[in-house]
């Protein structure tokens, strides 16, 4: 599979005379009491990717309320970022973030929970739904467009007449965390795809979903 590792040359900063091209942003709600729950499963597949590359996250200007981390040089250059606000704030720190580095909306890759996406599923697109995360919707009216690329993991529907605001803060399942840990597995693949081939991305984040389908 291919990888960014060696992109990944340089330690966590902001030096604003050498900004990312990219951002790969993964939602979540801060703290342990949220750890390991549906509504974290953005966050939890940028952690992999930074944990196969070695790198950590830091904090990020005091304006930005986010940790970061940058890694590659000139071209190559990527920002990974978690939001440290509660997920329907989101927008926030994404604006911010932007700004700071005086980047576009079409620049980032939104990492994040879908409810109206199969469990076990991944699709990378370019605009459409919120899929129910009110991260997304926060970040859609503070960017003012639509336009912005999101890698949806599926955590399926909550069952019965259950509120999805409460199904998506609970933890997964004993029999469901396996194919979890798949998921973040295959869709840690397709960020390190991203941004060398955002089209190849694409089609591997679809593939898994004709195979769960």
């Amino acid at each position: 599979m291919a990888s960014l590792k060696k992109l990944l040359q340089t330690k966590p900063g902001t030096d604003r005379g050498s900004n990312p091209n990219r951002v790969v942003i993964g939602l979540r709600n801060p703290g342990p009491d949220y750890e390991g729950t549906r509504h974290n499963s953005g966050y939890e597949v940028l952690a992999r990717v930074l944990e196969r590359a070695g790198e950590k996250l830091g904090r990020g200007p005091s304006r930005v309320r986010a940790q970061i981390t940058q890694v590659g040089s000139g071209d190559s250059r990527l920002l990974y970022a978690v939001p440290m606000t509660y997920m329907n704030e989101s927008g926030r720190a994404v604006r911010a973030l932007l700004d700071y580095f005086g980047l576009s909306p079409q620049s980032i890759l939104v990492v994040h929970d879908d409810i109206d996406l199969p469990f076990g599923r991944l699709r990378l697109q370019v605009g459409g739904g919120t899929g129910g995360n009110n991260g997304v919707r926060s970040i859609e009216t503070a960017l003012g467009t639509r336009d912005f690329s999101r890698l949806k993991i599926g955590v399926g529907r909550p069952p019965g007449q259950m509120d999805p605001a409460d199904f998506v803060l609970r933890p997964f399942t004993k029999a469901e965390r396996s194919e979890v840990e798949l998921m973040i597995e295959d869709a840690a693949d397709v960020i390190e795809v991203w941004p060398i081939d955002p089209d190849r991305a694409q089609e591997m984040a679809a593939l898994r979903g004709r195979e769960r389908s």
